[in-house]
């Protein structure tokens, strides 16, 4: 006998039923419809539905997951389930699919840690499709879980349904639909090794996201069946899971297994160390350990008496202490012709991905020296197309095959050569002027939020940097420090979507964190808000103001208006404290530098904050225009 689904009984004929099998079968449900756990595990015997969805999630928690991202919808019933009777997973429902996808991005990217993303069929799966994609660029795990129609209800016009088959194309690391759920041990094993696999491929050999399709019959809702009881008597769940152990993954910061290292002939590193004017590019990076991260670029500028070109979302600018001969404002050397000719390199050794500075990438273009790209990942990471070689590795990695008599720093190094002494006095000269300049400007100034930022956020800071203008500005005018600010950004896709619901992701469960973020970023992700109900932790969101999109005052098409101010700069005039109020959340005017500089240097442990910073965009511009010029 199989109860009918919910959607087709009268409620209180549904009551009725479940009273009646409750009291006929009363180890079936518990009080409330609680699952008790079998043996040590959690495992649902009241549907078939249930039972296999168990599995599965028993099978995640099993490998380690701890996190859950639940949409809501009906074909993902049995899954949302079998999340939230999990004791030992923390399910999240979050309303909004896209909001939820980068949400759980953001998690995923400050643990290194695959999160599940739950939704039901038709087209929800298909606004997680930019946080797919930026993992997928981005290197981020996440274990996307789309509930689907059985076969038989799809391409007829049932309702909600949509071809789910790939949705996400070839981003995926890894794609599979599952098979119709069973009772069959033997199908059940096989979907306990499907989510085995899948939670490998989501961490390695590379991490990004993995997708899984998963069809339901009806019943969705957990009305008992008598078969699924009876296999509670037969199944052994020690015996079914003990095999599995966590998977807990602490990659390097390229993710690259040591056994993977390409062997690199002895006299490389006498070709590196007696080139007399090499230089070392410690471009965008997130790695899970900072500090070991910088040593390891320390130690080769060092060892060959190199300097560091450092982007300002790379660690090293938080490190500065670790002594690398460390260039932060190269972006306005280069702008200069005769710097940019007396400061060309033969050899460049590339830490990760380019530097978002396109300046820079244009002169390495133009300079086109012999290129080492370091990095454990599959990607082509040179888009000048130069002479490049890749080295599938770590940058901890490369440093701990350097032959022991290269260790020393050499002569060299240590005397500072004519070329390594020349980066060093135009970077002296031009941080010099350049915060000298920051600290005489008394109006608002976005280039000085970041500056500010550098020198006042508390030690350790995770710190989200949203795209377009914040994150150029982080480039441009950071200061080198050593309070370990981590930054956070979505530079896979380098798009604005998901920026608000990252960053909260970024800060939950975690230390305050802080968003910097634009007007408009802000706006594409308001629904993000919703979140903060769930939200655990503190999040300040400085929001800059400029009324428009700043970083479009760089292009070209600026100077042609109309149609530039309404089809590009786009501005929406929005008053933010009456969007605070709507979803309950706290907000500020800021009103002069010092106030800012008060509210950050000593960060709420809770909730969720804006302080606005209302500033002219094409002053902005201008002012830029001039530092460098």
């Amino acid at each position: 006998m199989r109860l009918p689904t919910l959607m087709s009984v009268d409620p209180d004929v549904e009551r009725r039923m479940v009273s009646l099998w409750a009291s006929t079968f009363p180890q079936t449900i518990a009080k409330d419809f609680t699952v008790m756990p079998h043996h040590s595990h959690v495992i649902d015997f009241r549907t078939t539905n249930t039972v296999w969805c168990s599995v599965l999630v028993e099978t995640l928690h099993c490998l380690g997951l701890t996190t859950a991202i639940i949409c809501p919808g009906s074909r993902s019933t049995p899954l949302t389930l079998a999340f939230v009777q999990h004791p030992a997973i923390d399910a999240i429902p979050i309303l909004d699919e896209r909001s939820a996808s980068f949400f759980a991005l953001g998690i995923a990217r400050q643990t290194h840690q695959a999160v599940a993303l739950v939704c039901t069929s038709g087209t929800a799966g298909a606004n997680f499709y930019p946080a797919v994609i930026e993992a997928f660029e981005s290197r981020v795990p996440l274990v996307v879980m789309t509930a689907d129609r059985p076969p038989e209800l799809r391409q007829c016009h049932s309702g909600q349904t949509i071809d789910q088959q790939k949705l996400y194309g070839a981003v995926p690391n890894w794609y599979a639909e599952l098979a119709l759920p069973s009772l069959d041990e033997a199908m059940l094993a096989y979907g306990r090794q499907t989510m085995i696999h899948a939670w490998e491929r989501s961490h390695s050999p590379i991490p990004g996201p993995v997708h899984l399709n998963m069809p339901f019959r009806d019943p969705l809702a957990p009305l008992p069946e008598p078969e699924a009881f009876a296999l509670a008597e037969t199944f052994d769940g020690d015996r079914f899971f003990q095999h599995i152990t966590p998977s807990h993954h602490h990659p390097t910061s390229s993710s690259s297994p040591l056994a993977s290292i390409p062997s690199l002939p002895t006299s490389i590193w006498e070709q590196w160390q007696s080139i007399p004017d090499g230089i070392i590019i410690a471009g965008i990076a997130q790695p899970p350990h900072p500090e070991r991260y910088c040593r390891a670029i320390a130690q080769l500028s060092a060892t060959f008496g190199w300097p560091v070109l450092a982007e300002g979302l790379s660690p090293v600018r938080n490190n500065a202490t670790l002594k690398a001969h460390l260039i932060s404002t190269y972006d306005t050397i280069l702008r200069q012709p005769d710097d940019a000719s007396r400061l060309a390199p033969s050899c460049v050794i590339r830490i990760g991905e380019m530097p978002t500075s396109k300046i820079l990438r244009q002169w390495i273009a133009e300079c086109n020296p012999l290129q080492w790209v370091i990095d454990g990942g599959d990607r082509n990471l040179d888009p000048t197309h130069g002479r490049t070689i890749h080295v599938r590795c770590s940058i901890e990695q490369l440093v701990s095959l350097m032959p022991s008599q290269n260790l020393t720093p050499s002569l060299k190094a240590l005397n500072l050569s004519p070329f390594l002494t020349q980066w060093m006095d135009a970077e002296q000269s031009t941080r010099h002027r350049l915060d000298d300049q920051m600290a005489a400007i008394k109006d608002w100034f976005e280039g000085k939020v970041a500056w500010t930022l550098s020198q006042t956020l508390p030690r350790n800071t995770p710190l989200f940097i949203a795209n377009s203008t914040p994150v150029r500005d982080v480039e441009w005018f950071w200061k080198p420090g050593d309070r370990r600010i981590r930054p956070f950004f979505n530079r896979g896709a380098n798009g604005i979507d998901g920026t608000l619901s990252t960053a909260l992701g970024v800060a939950h469960r975690n230390q305050s964190s802080v968003l910097l973020t634009g007007d408009l970023a802000f706006l594409h992700d308001t629904n993000g808000l919703l979140v903060t109900k769930k939200f655990q932790g503190h999040l300040t969101i400085i929001l800059m103001n400029n009324d428009g999109g700043g970083i479009f005052e760089f292009l070209p098409m600026a100077q042609f208006d109309p149609p530039f101010e309404e089809f590009f700069a786009m501005p929406q005039h929005i008053d933010f404290s009456a969007l605070c109020a709507t979803y309950g959340v706290s907000y500020e005017l800021m009103q002069s530098w010092a106030m800012l500089e008060e509210r950050l240097r000593c960060l709420p442990n809770d909730g969720v904050r804006v302080l606005e910073i209302q500033c002219d965009r094409r002053s902005s511009f201008q002012q830029r225009q001039q530092f460098w010029s």
